[in-house]
C-alpha cells in the first residue's frame, strides 16, 4: 500500500467520508446494497428504516460518493459507487477480528 503524506485540504476530505461512515445506520444500507441495486421500498424493507430516515443517510452517502442512484420512471434506484468501501469496511472488521482473538489469548492464559 502506497504511504502519502496528505495536504490539510487532503485530511479534511477524508475525515468528511470517514464521519459519513460513522454512523451505523448509513453502514447497514452500504451492506444492503452489498447484493447489488436497490429501490428506496427495498431498502427500506432490508433495513427497517422509515422513508424519511433512510432519505437523509442515502443523501449523506451520495453526496459523499459511496452510493450513485438512477432514476428510471418513478422509481429511484441505488447501488455502491464502487466496492472500495466494502473493502474497507472488511479491512476493519479483519482488524476488531484480529484483537478479539488477542483479547481471548490473553484471556486464556
Amino acid at each position: 500500500m502506497t504511504r502519502r503524506q496528505l495536504t490539510p485540504r487532503q485530511v479534511e476530505l477524508v475525515a468528511e467520508r470517514f464521519k459519513a461512515l460513522a454512523e451505523p445506520s448509513r453502514l447497514r444500507i452500504l451492506q444492503a446494497l452489498r447484493g447489488g441495486e436497490r429501490t428506496v421500498t427495498e431498502l427500506m424493507e432490508a433495513t427497517g428504516f422509515g422513508q424519511a430516515n433512510l432519505s437523509k443517510h442515502l443523501q449523506v452517502l451520495h453526496a459523499t460518493g459511496f452510493v450513485a442512484r438512477r432514476k428510471a420512471g418513478v422509481s429511484v434506484y441505488y447501488s455502491l459507487a464502487d466496492d472500495d468501501v466494502l473493502a474497507l469496511c472488511d479491512l476493519v472488521c479483519g482488524r476488531i477480528e484480529r484483537e478479539l482473538a488477542d483479547r481471548r489469548r490473553a484471556l486464556a492464559r
